[in-house]
Parts: structure tokens; sequence; C-alpha cells
């Protein structure tokens, strides 16, 4: 048995499930934080999992190009190596290799590119993708896909789709069937919803264990993002994990968990930790802002993470003022439990039949 999702309740298009992995379950609707390189900025991963995490994020093209993928798996794996016990998932290299734009060229066989870190060239492939990432031994794995630019005409959307389907049955090919871990393929079509019904038909023909929206968060108008999500999660089939990548602010996961979607990614809480930014139950604060260098408040009053209980905002705006490091792994903190708490207040909204209301209440506070 590959992985395996069970659906326990639903609350209208909300979903409340469990996916089973060879390293443990993932209570869905489920926030992944992002480890891009084998390590969630500024957090030790035992505090990434005492903060709620079930399962976090590596990238296939970086970790690929730094330190290797054979050298990881000689280490025993991304699990051993990063010291996270847990399930991990990991993208194809697409969306990396897309927004490398000026350094990569492509073709039927694969995209060649490079390296942002020394200029040596390289050809990814799916193939290649799918063996990077079982030597990282993700539990998840990602098929790779081209990742289609916003705006694009039809013509250009359907061309991208109709290579990404193709380039995800190679990579279903390329796949190692295993017991707890599995492969999930990424819908393509951008705005175009006969695309992305076209997209789902292939994928679902191939066969995998989950699937994913792909090619949104780059550049389109909210309004337009929730509408072609809500349009995509009714094609998907309704036994197998919902994925929304790359999509991170709060008020965006709460109107994707009502319409549906299962997982998300994203860098918004940890990058933008770093820059100061604290997502709160009162909305974004920027603590560089003067009218916190003299403030005794925490961060959010209704917060119970370590960083609200111990710290005011005046000395936060010190640490920021001062490029400090415990700046970010103060906010880091603060955000990635604010999210993963976000996550089980839906989950058990879910669970409770109070979605709706819930749902209201917290739009009603956040970004």
């Amino acid at each position: 048995m590959t992985l395996k999702f069970t659906l326990h309740k639903k609350d209208g298009k909300a979903r409340l499930g469990t996916i089973q992995t060879a390293h443990g379950d993932i209570q869905t609707p489920v926030f992944m934080p992002v480890g891009t390189v084998a390590t969630v900025k500024a957090m030790k991963p035992e505090a990434v999992r005492d903060l709620g995490s079930d399962i976090i994020l590596g990238n296939t093209y970086h970790l690929y190009l730094r330190s290797g993928h054979k050298l990881i798996e000689k280490m025993g794996g991304l699990h051993k190596f990063m010291n996270w016990p847990h399930p991990i998932l990991t993208d194809s290299g697409g969306y990396q290799v897309f927004s490398l734009s000026h350094r990569r060229k492509m073709n039927e066989e694969g995209v060649t590119f490079r390296s942002h870190i020394d200029g040596s060239k390289h050809l990814l492939t799916p193939e290649l993708s799918t063996e990077i990432q079982h030597s990282l031994d993700a539990n998840i794995t990602m098929a790779f896909d081209e990742c289609t630019p916003y705006p694009a005409t039809e013509q250009v959307a359907r061309k991208s789709m109709e290579l990404s389907m193709r380039w995800a049955k190679r990579s279903r090919d390329a796949f190692i069937k295993r017991e707890g871990y599995g492969q999930f393929g990424i819908m393509q079509g951008s705005m175009y919803p006969h695309l992305r019904q076209e997209s789902i038909n292939k994928l679902v023909e191939i066969g995998f264990e989950g699937y994913a929206i792909g090619g949104v968060a780059v550049g389109e108008p909210s309004d337009e993002l929730h509408e072609i999500t809500n349009i995509c999660v009714d094609m998907l089939p309704e036994n197998k994990p919902r994925y929304l990548m790359g999509v991170g602010y709060p008020s965006d996961l709460i109107k994707a968990v009502c319409n549906g979607i299962d997982m998300f990614d994203c860098v918004l809480p940890t990058r933008n930790a770093r820059k100061g930014y604290a997502f709160t139950s009162e909305g974004v604060i920027k603590i560089k802002n003067l009218k916190h260098a003299e403030s005794d408040l925490s961060l959010d009053e209704n917060c119970e993470c370590y960083t609200c209980k111990n710290y005011t905002r005046s000395y936060l705006r010190h640490l920021l003022k001062s490029d400090e490091i415990l700046l970010s792994i103060l906010m880091t903190e603060h955000n990635l439990f604010f999210y993963q708490n976000l996550m089980k207040t839906l989950r058990t909204a879910i669970n409770e039949g109070d979605l709706q209301q819930t749902a209201k209440k917290l739009l009603g506070s956040v970004r």
C-alpha cells in the first residue's frame, strides 16, 4: 500500500482527514512549513514539531545542487540528515526552474539550466526529478511539471499543460511504489477551466496518490486565484488529498479550506518573520514601525506562543534595528505557531460543524 487518505468528516465542501505515511500521520487540512535546503530557517526541527507541524516541505532543485541527493541518501535520507523523523514532501523542482527563466532552456526531454550557485550546466528531467526525490526519501514526491506563467494565452497555456501531462506520465513511470510513500500529480491549465479539466482527466488516468493545483500564486489577482481554485476543486477526486501549491496568506488558507483544499505550503510565515512582519489575530504587525519602539505589549495578546509570552514589541523592534539573529528566531516561532494554530482551529470547526461561523470570524481579523 502506498499513501492512505481517510476522509473523516465534511462541513460543506471543507474536509477533515488523515494521510497515513511511513513516517507518521498528517492531519488535514494541513499547513506545511517550507524547509528549502533541509532546514526551516531560524528553527530547530524539534521546535517546528512542537509548534504542531506534522509535515515539512523540502526543495528538490536546491538539495540537488547542494549538497546533492546522493550525499543525502548516503547520510540516511532527508529524515535522518536533518533530524526530522516525520513526514516530508518534496517539490519537483519545476517551479524553481520556472523562476530561472533567464538561466534555462526547455524542450521535450526536460529543462537545461545554469546553477545559480556556480553557473554549472544541468539537465533536469522527469526521471531525474523523481530519482532525486527518492534519494531524499520524501514520503510525498511531486511529478515534474512546467509552471505556466501568468498571464498566458490559451495557446501558451495548452502547450504548457500538455507538456506537463507528458512529463507527469514519465514521472509516474519512474516512481517506485513503497508502503507509506506516494506521488502527487500537478494540475495545470492556467485560468482556463476546460484546460484544467483536460489536465485532471489525464492525471487521474495515469493514477496518483494525490493531486495538486499548480500554476497559481504566480502573480494573478486574489479574486482570480480563488475563482480558479474553486473551479478546480470540483474536478478533483473525492478520495485523494488535494494540495494548493504555494498559497499562504491566512485569509487565502481559510477560504481554500472552506472550498475543500487539504494541503498548503508557503514561505510567507518564515520569510516575512525575518523581515519583522508578524501575522496576528488583529492582522499583520510591522515591528519596524516607530509606534512599537516603547510598546510593552506582546505581538498578539491572544497568542500563547513562546515569543508572545516572553517578549515585548519594543524588544523585538530593538532586535530588528540591531540586526540580531534572535529576531528571526522569535518572529519565525510566532508566525509558525500562528499558522499551525489557525489550521488547528479550522480542523476543530470542521469536526464540530461550525466552519462557516468560524471562518467568518477569522476573516474579520486576519489578512
